[in-house]
């Protein structure tokens, strides 16, 4: 072949080759293993049923509040009364778990159920008003508590659903039992379902499942099909359980997900020690299926594996190497909530303790460190690139000073001192600027890393969320400041502009990576919630409150999922000892907000004296005594080390445990006269501090400045874009190709 024709074929080659390495990368899997990528599951069987007689009031109400975590499933087995009432009882018999024995002596039966003969007392024999006017619940454990008996009655689903839990599962154990008792299980669902949200419906029974019509529901719940004993045979096939779990493939055709023992995918030997897991979770996942694992209880021993630490076996089901269950079905939801509901570690600007803030090596380091969520405060340049910086301020984090000092100014909506704000600069102006790691102890001679003080770039917002997409971190927070004022007097709508971005890079979809948009103005946030509800809301509060009444905590529910405070708020200092905690968690988490408190650094200077000078400490009071659901910090791998230190579990029994600091403890052993003067409590936070006005149209500034839409990736100085490059090459391509053909 001439040198000619090899031209020919080798630059549409080179095109080829050029396509396919020019494709991005494939994202890395997500932190959980699960179908979904989000954590798993906390499914509360009967409600909090290892305290209180399972399904009753106290059970779910238990289930739902602050102790589990905020997602919690209740679990409730239907049975259905004489009259077509639907009940929560996990047998079909009611004698164990309810005094009926006693009141109605005379009223037990006997019946034929999957081919087996059950002696009992059955709600099929029953009006709902002879339950409910006479009956109690017992606990059907005996080695647990008693001294609930006899005072609650038996629970409807209407109970359950009056609660207004974050989700419900029903399950229907015995759809044949009550078809032979003329009682239509499905019809009754249908017709509950116009305003009982199911969110899952499981069986162990096929036929049963293949006829939910799920379309006609408000919600559509995920249909589970539920495995029973390996031997059982289940009535729609007549095979066995065993026999059916060989073929997944089918069971997907009518369910979303699978319910079995935890033996199942754990075997235990006959010495008490677990078997090699069998594979099912990895197996179901390949073909679609999730699955949920039950039969967990903190007084069930499991395998002598565990040592008989309850969270260690939740740990080997959903933190393992191989596979995590989507969701476990317990006894105790609390004990599974502290496996599965560790609190977020979110950063400040990324590692800023030891990187430049918002860089790329701050952000990198981030992930390395293993953060949760890494967080880009949103600045806007004056021809309206979006790019992530602390402060609208250039002067502090960047050698803005003294290059561009001509340009300082005042703008008191903003600081009361001067500085040199992002949106009196073009971005190729910011992009000549160098990054400052600001050191904010430096006065006292804590100066950080100071081979890095000008290392790393400062990212783009669209930089920023490409690089969190192809890392492991599970989420974003992205940071809203200064939206009135950017509007009004700049003409700039970051709310339009932070949104366009996000769609931009596909987060306004992607269920597989946690959006969280946080503002100290709750009209960014509702104008947020407004276009997307899939994201998650943080109010930042950066004052310091004592107090958080519940008018004021019913305000912040109507835009926010959570609170970001700062640590005075949540603990009450009198100098550097800590005198008391405040009640704002608590008042937060009841009505099912979460609390983040920030910032925290690892300087000695900004912990109390209480906590040794040790920030490991701190944050073991942070989490353990306040209960806080995320840590805002410089230092993430401060953090993920206490989270993954086995010490930091209060239940383990070790040598040693990082405990909660109690307030005063070091103050009341010093003399009253030589403590510092008490200070004023915080003001409580009212709904007036909450609530900011709506904002203002985006004035309609001529700016001839603004060569680029708000939102979009500004090119590099000097640079072809990628589509500009691609399209060059292509028509180089083209040339070449034609000229060689012409001469051959």
């Amino acid at each position: 072949m001439n040198i000619s024709k090899m031209v020919v074929y080798f630059f549409p080659l080179l095109f080829i080759i050029y396509g396919v390495v020019a494709q991005p990368p494939n994202p890395p899997p997500p932190k959980w293993q699960t179908l979904s990528g989000y954590p798993p599951l906390v499914v509360a069987r009967g409600g909090f049923s290892g305290i209180f007689p399972e399904s009753s009031q106290y059970a779910y109400q238990f289930a739902v509040s602050p102790s589990s975590i905020k997602n919690v499933v209740l679990f409730c087995d239907l049975q259905l009364t004489k009259d077509s009432i639907g009940i929560c009882k996990t047998d079909l018999r009611l004698d164990n778990s309810t005094n009926i024995a006693s009141i109605f002596p005379k009223r037990g039966n006997a019946y034929e159920v999957n081919g087996q003969p059950i002696r009992g007392w059955f709600s099929v024999d029953f009006t709902a008003e002879e339950l409910f006017n006479n009956v109690t619940l017992v606990q059907n454990i005996y080695s647990r508590p008693s001294i609930f008996d006899g005072v609650m009655p038996i629970s409807t689903i209407d109970d359950v659903q009056g609660l207004k839990p974050p989700q419900l599962w029903l399950n229907v154990q015995y759809s044949t039992f009550y078809k032979e008792h003329k009682l239509d299980v499905l019809n009754f669902i249908k017709l509950a379902s116009q305003d009982i949200h199911f969110n899952f419906i499981s069986s162990p029974e096929i036929g049963f499942l293949k006829n939910v019509d799920v379309s006609s529901m408000k919600t559509k719940p995920k249909l589970i099909f539920r495995f029973l004993d390996v031997d059982s045979v289940e009535p729609t096939s007549n095979k066995t359980y065993g026999d059916l779990l060989e073929d997944l493939v089918n069971i997907k055709t009518f369910a979303s997900g699978i319910l079995v023992q935890k033996e199942y995918i754990w075997p235990v030997d006959h010495k008490g020690y677990l078997a090699p897991s069998t594979g099912l979770v990895t197996h179901a996942h390949r073909v679609g299926l999730e699955v949920y694992a039950s039969g967990f209880a903190n007084d069930v021993p499991g395998s002598y594996n565990n040592n008989y630490d309850p969270v260690d076996e939740y740990l080997q089901f959903i933190d393992n190497s191989k596979f995590s269950v989507d969701g476990v079905v317990t006894d105790f939801p609390s004990t599974a909530s502290e496996a599965i509901g560790k609190p977020l570690v979110i950063t400040h600007n990324g590692a800023s303790g030891i990187y430049p803030g918002s860089t790329d090596i701050a952000y990198k380091q981030a992930v390395d460190d293993g953060a949760d969520i890494i967080d880009c405060s949103v600045q806007m340049s004056k021809d309206g690139i979006l790019f992530c910086l602390d402060s609208a301020d250039l002067s502090g984090s960047t050698t803005a000073m003294p290059k561009f000092m001509s340009k300082s100014t005042t703008i008191p909506e903003i600081q009361n001192n001067t500085g040199i704000f992002t949106f009196d600069l073009t971005w190729i102006e910011i992009q000549s600027l160098k990054p400052n790691l600001v050191s904010p102890y430096s006065s006292l001679g804590l100066v950080r890393n100071p081979a890095a003080k000008n290392m790393g770039k400062i990212l783009t917002l669209s930089e920023f969320l490409s690089f969190a997409k192809n890392s492991s971190v599970p989420g974003v927070l992205i940071n809203i400041k200064n939206a009135p004022y950017l509007a009004s007097k700049k003409g700039l709508s970051i709310v339009d502009a932070v949104s366009t971005a996000l769609a931009n890079a596909s987060y306004d979809k992607d269920k597989t990576k946690r959006v969280l948009i946080q503002s100290d103005d709750s009209s960014v946030l509702s104008a947020f919630k407004k276009k997307n509800t899939l994201y998650e809301y943080v109010l930042l509060i950066p004052e310091q409150v004592g107090d958080a009444p519940k008018p004021t905590v019913d305000e912040i529910k109507q835009f926010a999922n959570a609170i970001n405070v700062i640590r005075s708020s949540l603990m009450a200092y009198d100098g550097a000892f800590i005198s008391h905690y405040t009640n704002v968690t608590t008042e937060m988490h009841k009505s099912n907000i979460s609390v983040y408190v920030s910032v925290l650094r690892n300087e000695f200077t900004t912990i109390a004296y209480d906590f040794f000078s040790d920030p490991i400490v701190e944050i073991a009071t942070f989490v353990g005594g306040i209960g806080v659901d995320g840590l805002i910090t410089e230092f993430p791998a401060t953090a993920r080390a206490y989270l993954r230190t086995p010490c930091s579990n209060l239940n383990a029994k070790l040598s040693y445990t990082i405990l909660p600091v109690e307030a005063g403890g070091i103050a009341g052993l010093a003399a009253p006269e030589s403590l510092p003067p008490a200070q004023s409590p915080a003001p409580p936070l009212r709904p007036v501090d909450v609530v900011d006005p709506p904002l203002p149209d985006v004035a309609n500034l001529a700016n001839p400045a603004q060569a680029q839409t708000p939102g979009s990736e500004p090119k590099e100085s000097g640079q072809l874009s990628n589509a500009a490059f691609n399209t060059h090459l292509c028509i180089l391509i083209m040339m070449l190709s034609f000229f060689c053909l012409r001469h051959q």
